[in-house]
C-alpha cells in the first residue's frame, strides 16, 4: 500500500510554455525599441519593418500557447503566400496615393535598399491585422461574440458591388483639389465590392455572417484593425525612416503623425484586407496553389 505507485502524484495539464520564434519575436520588439530610441543605425532607419516581424512571432507564439494552435505553427505555407499578398495589396494603396497624395515618406534608403524596405514593410501588413486578430480570439475578450441585427441581404449583391465600384472609380475620376478629400471612399470601397463576390464564389465573405446577425469575426478584425493602427502610428513616430500624411481635413488634431480622423480607416482597413487576402487565395487555389 505504500510502494511506488502510492507516492505517485495526480499530473496537472500545464499548457506549452512559449515557443522559442515568440522569444525571438519579443527581443527583435525589446532590442529594436533600444536601438531606435538611442539611434542606432541601421536599426533607426530599418525599425518598422523589424519590430513589425518581432511583433507578428511574438503574437502567434501567443496564439499558439492559449488556443493550441496557429498561423505559423500550424499553416506555414499559408502565412508564406500571405507575405507576397501583403506586398501586393498595399500597393493598391500605394497606387491610390499617387493620385490622392494622403501620404509621404522621409528618411528612406537609397534604392535598392528603398525598395527592399518598402517589400519587408508591407509584407508585414496582412499578417500583424491576422495575427492581432487570432490573438483576440484566442483571448476570448469578447466572449462569446457580439450578435444583433440580422441584415437581410439577398438579392442586394449587384448593388453592393456597383457601390463598391462607384467607391472605388470616383476618387480617380475627380481633379487632385477634389480627389484628396475622398479617401474614406477607397478606405471602404472594397468591402460592398469583394463581399458579394466572394461569397458567390465560395470564398470568405462576412455576407452570411451578417445574415445571421453573427458580427463575431466582424468585431475581431475591426479591433485587430484599430490595434494595428495605433501601433504602425505608434511605432513610425519615433522611427527615422517614416511616413507623414498630407490629408486636408483636421490635420491639426493628430496622434503621432495620424490626424485624428483618420485612425477611423483602419478598421473597415482590416476588413479590406480580410476580403481581399481570401478573394486572392480562393483564386490560387482555383489555380491549384492548394493552400
Amino acid at each position: 500500500m505504500n510502494g511506488p505507485r502510492a507516492m505517485e502524484t495526480p499530473t496537472v495539464f500545464q499548457k506549452p510554455s512559449l515557443a522559442r520564434y515568440g522569444w525571438v519575436g519579443l527581443g527583435m520588439v525589446l532590442v529594436a525599441e533600444a536601438l531606435m530610441w538611442a539611434k542606432a543605425e541601421p536599426v533607426s532607419t530599418w525599425f518598422i519593418p523589424i519590430v513589425w516581424t518581432g511583433y507578428i512571432l511574438l503574437v502567434d507564439a501567443l496564439v499558439l500557447r492559449l488556443s493550441g494552435h496557429s498561423l505559423i505553427h500550424d499553416r506555414l505555407r499559408e502565412f508564406l503566400m500571405m507575405i507576397p499578398t501583403s506586398v501586393g495589396i498595399w500597393l493598391i494603396f500605394e497606387a491610390y496615393n499617387l493620385h490622392l497624395g494622403n501620404w509621404y515618406y522621409l528618411g528612406v534608403p537609397s534604392p535598392p535598399w528603398r525598395y527592399i524596405g518598402f517589400f519587408w514593410s508591407f509584407a508585414t501588413i496582412l499578417p500583424g491585422i491576422f495575427e492581432t486578430s487570432d490573438l483576440l480570439d484566442a483571448t476570448r475578450i469578447f466572449g462569446k461574440g457580439p450578435r444583433g441585427y440580422q441584415i437581410a441581404l439577398a438579392g442586394r449583391e449587384r448593388r453592393l458591388v456597383a457601390s463598391g465600384l462607384v467607391f472605388l472609380s470616383v476618387p480617380l475620376l475627380m481633379p487632385f483639389e477634389i480627389a484628396r478629400y475622398l479617401f474614406g471612399l477607397v478606405w471602404v470601397g472594397f468591402i460592398p465590392l469583394l463581399a458579394p463576390i466572394n461569397a458567390h464564389l465560395g470564398a470568405p465573405s462576412l455576407l452570411a455572417d451578417w445574415e445571421r446577425g453573427d458580427y463575431r469575426t466582424t468585431v475581431r478584425l475591426l479591433s485587430a484593425g484599430l490595434v494595428c493602427g495605433f501601433l504602425w502610428e505608434f511605432w513610425n513616430f519615433w522611427a527615422q525612416a517614416k511616413w507623414i500624411y498630407a490629408v486636408p481635413i483636421l490635420a491639426d488634431f493628430k496622434i503621432f503623425e495620424m490626424p485624428l480622423l483618420g485612425f477611423l480607416g483602419f478598421p473597415p482597413f482590416a476588413i479590406e484586407c480580410y476580403l481581399t487576402y481570401h478573394f486572392v487565395k480562393h483564386g490560387l487555389n482555383r489555380l491549384g496553389a492548394g493552400i
